[in-house]
This record gives C-alpha cells, sequence and structure tokens, in this order.
C-alpha cells in the first residue's frame, strides 16, 4: 500500500497539474501587476503635480486589494513549488488555485475600474510630468536671455526693469533649488513663477521707450490741472465765508479746516510736479510717471475739499429758497412707498411703519424758523427719512411670502 500510494504521488498526473496550476497563477499575477504598476505611475504623478486632487488616497484601497492578492498568490506559489519539487500532496489545490486566481482577476478589474473613472486627469498628470525637465529647462533658457538683454539694456535702471529683473533672478534660485526626486510639482510651480517673471521683465523692457513721452505728456496734463484747481481753490474761502454770514454756525462747523486742507493738498501736488519734472530730465520716465500720479492724487483731495464747501453753499442757498420743495419730494416718496404696500398686501407689517414717517417729516419741518434756521440738520434728516422709506421699499419688493391684509 505504502508503495503504491508513493507511485502515484511521483505520477506525471501530479507534475502537469501542479505545472498548469503555477502557470494559470503567473498569468494572472502578471496582468494584475502590469495593471497596478501603470496606475501607480500615474497616481504618483498626479499627487506630485496636483496633490490637491488626493487620488493618492483614493488609490490605496484598491492597491491594498493588490497586495492581499499578491501575498496570496505569493504564498500559494511556493507551496506549488514545493510540492511539485518534493511529490507531496497539496490539500485543497484545485480549489485554492482558483480562489487565488480569482482574487488576482478581482484586484485586476478593480484597478481598471479606478483608472478608467480618473484616466482623463491621472494621463494628464503623467504627460505633465514627462514634460517638467523640458519645461524647466526651456523656461530657465528664455528667462536667461531676456535677463541678459535687460543688463544690456539702456533702459536697465529704469524701476519696472530692475525690479523685474530682481524677480527673474529669485525665480531662477527658487527653480534651482526646486529639483530632486518626487519634485515635480515644486518645479512646475517654480518654472511657472520664472516664466511670469521673464514675461513681465521683456513686457517692461518692450514698454520703456515710451515711457518719456508718456511721462511728458502726463506732466503737461498735471500742470494744467494744477492750474484749474488752483483757480478753483480760489473760490473757496469766499465760499465759506458766505456759509458763515447767511446759514447756522453748525451748518459749516465741519468744514472750518477745508480751505487749509485744499491749500496742503495743492502744495503737496506741486511738489510732486516738480520732482516728475526732475526726474524727466535725469532720463527716468518711470519714477515722473509715479509722481504725475501722487500729483493727481493730491489734486482730487483738494477738488474733493473745495468742492465740499462750494456744494454746501448752493445746497443750502436752494433749500433755503424753498424748503417745502425738499419735504414735498420725501412725502412724495412715502406716498409711493404707501401704494405699494397697498398693492402687495402689505399693509399689515409694514402700514403702521410708514405712516410713522409723516410725523416724523412733519417733526423735521417744525425748526424751520428764526433769523438761522439749521438747513443742513433739515437736509441731513430728510435724506435719513428717505434712505429709511428706500429700504421699506426694497424689503416690500423682495416679500415672497403669502399676502398680508
Amino acid at each position: 500500500m505504502a508503495g503504491r500510494r508513493r507511485g502515484w504521488f511521483r505520477s506525471s498526473g501530479n507534475s502537469e497539474w501542479i505545472q498548469q496550476a503555477r502557470s494559470r497563477l503567473a498569468d494572472a499575477f502578471l496582468d494584475m501587476d502590469r495593471r497596478q504598476s501603470a496606475a501607480d505611475t500615474a497616481v504618483l504623478a498626479s499627487d506630485e503635480v496636483f496633490p490637491e486632487r488626493r487620488f493618492g488616497a483614493a488609490w490605496e484601497p484598491v492597491r491594498s486589494r493588490c497586495y492581499d492578492a499578491s501575498g496570496a498568490y505569493l504564498a500559494l506559489a511556493d507551496e506549488l513549488e514545493t510540492a511539485e519539487r518534493d511529490n507531496s500532496p497539496l490539500p485543497q489545490g484545485q480549489e485554492r488555485t482558483a480562489t487565488v486566481t480569482r482574487l488576482l482577476g478581482d484586484a485586476a478589474r478593480a484597478v481598471d475600474e479606478f483608472y478608467r473613472a480618473n484616466q482623463s486627469r491621472l494621463e494628464e498628470a503623467v504627460a505633465i510630468l514627462r514634460t517638467v525637465p523640458q519645461l524647466a529647462h526651456q523656461v530657465k533658457v528664455a528667462a536667461a536671455g531676456v535677463r541678459a538683454q535687460a543688463a544690456n539694456s539702456e533702459y536697465a535702471d529704469y524701476p519696472s526693469v530692475r525690479a523685474w529683473s530682481r524677480a527673474v533672478d529669485e525665480a531662477l534660485v527658487t527653480l534651482e533649488a526646486a529639483g530632486g526626486p518626487g519634485a515635480a510639482g515644486a518645479v512646475r510651480e517654480a518654472a511657472n513663477r520664472l516664466e511670469y517673471a521673464t514675461r513681465e521683465l521683456a513686457d517692461a523692457l518692450a514698454q520703456a521707450p515710451s515711457r518719456n513721452a508718456a511721462a511728458n505728456t502726463a506732466i503737461s496734463s498735471v500742470n494744467t490741472r494744477l492750474a484749474a484747481v488752483r483757480n478753483r481753490s480760489a473760490g473757496l474761502a469766499p465760499a465759506y465765508s458766505a456759509l458763515l454770514r447767511e446759514f447756522n454756525a453748525a451748518s459749516s462747523a465741519d468744514l472750518a479746516n477745508n480751505e487749509r486742507e485744499s491749500q496742503r493738498a495743492i502744495d503737496a501736488a506741486a511738489e510732486a510736479l516738480d520732482g516728475a519734472r526732475a526726474a524727466s530730465a535725469q532720463n527716468n520716465p518711470e519714477s515722473a510717471l509715479e509722481l504725475t500720479t501722487t500729483a493727481r492724487g493730491n489734486l482730487a483731495e483738494a477738488e474733493r475739499q473745495v468742492d465740499a464747501v462750494t456744494k454746501r453753499l448752493a445746497l443750502l442757498r436752494e433749500v433755503r429758497a424753498n424748503p417745502r420743495e425738499r419735504a414735498e419730494a420725501v412725502r412724495f416718496r412715502l406716498r409711493d412707498a404707501q401704494m405699494l404696500a397697498v398693492s402687495r398686501g402689505l399693509v399689515g407689517e409694514w402700514g403702521s411703519v410708514l405712516d410713522a414717517q409723516i410725523d416724523r417729516i412733519d417733526r423735521i419741518s417744525e425748526p424751520l424758523s428764526g433769523r438761522h434756521p439749521d438747513y443742513l440738520a433739515y437736509v441731513t434728516e430728510l435724506d435719513a427719512v428717505t434712505e429709511f422709506i428706500a429700504g421699506v421699499v426694497d424689503r416690500m419688493r423682495k416679500h415672497t411670502g403669502p399676502r398680508r391684509e
């Protein structure tokens, strides 16, 4: 019996079955491993180039499944090799082979499903990763060319050229330091920054020849505006004096410093304009343009100070001539709001609120008596009522609930 049993295990049929099982398992394993390797490469590329997409985390369960299937395959392959070498039995060998083969196939299909679901973005990352070294080289070459052009340019001392030259130098240093394994994302980002700085430097060089003409035009324009503002400012003092004579002191209290502030702004504008002329004479048109911008800002402030006084005088004279007109305009707005409340069925919600504004307008109008009524307070309070009514109207128009009677 024992002799016959040993002869059965040594039979060619047992060896042939094991060889077939090992071949099937190896084919399934290599197929899964090929698919897993391709997906691994793509996911690593995505994590380098687009870490915000977080494909690594999504891929991890699928990769773990592949590792589990690989572990089962390697363990069974060892047992099959031992059984074939020693002519020893392998309990449930065919069933276990079928199970591991199925595990390998399921893992391969899981890889395919993951890859197909994200194929376009994964392949994009792979393509970009492959081009990163070439991109970095091309950007460096272009930057070196533009940087040399700037260094040898007659416009090298222009502020914009100096600033973007420094930016290119800094970006080059950053790109050189960004190299290394797994740094494709950092290299790509640094290359993009260098490309941007290079483009801006090239643009600054291209714009430089036209700066002189632009500076001369700006200086002439600001000079004309400065003369106009000085002329307008001459009317500020008489207007302020008229406010004091004709109206309540409170009507001009907030304007007491406007003459001094307007003159200060005019002086600052004149100083900036002088600086612009000097910069232009020294072949520094960009500084001249910056100074004309400063001068324009100062002139705008001077105009604001002047207009605040002259427009206040005109407003108060207009109100004094016909104070009822302004109140009637507010009452007209109020009647429109009340009609809107009726038409939209919102009287229950807003009727009393709007009705209260009638008394409010009456109270505002009462103090308009005596030698110097406070017309500014009158205008300010009526404007507040107008703003309140506008807010109510806006809320009624946005109301989407059922109408209330």
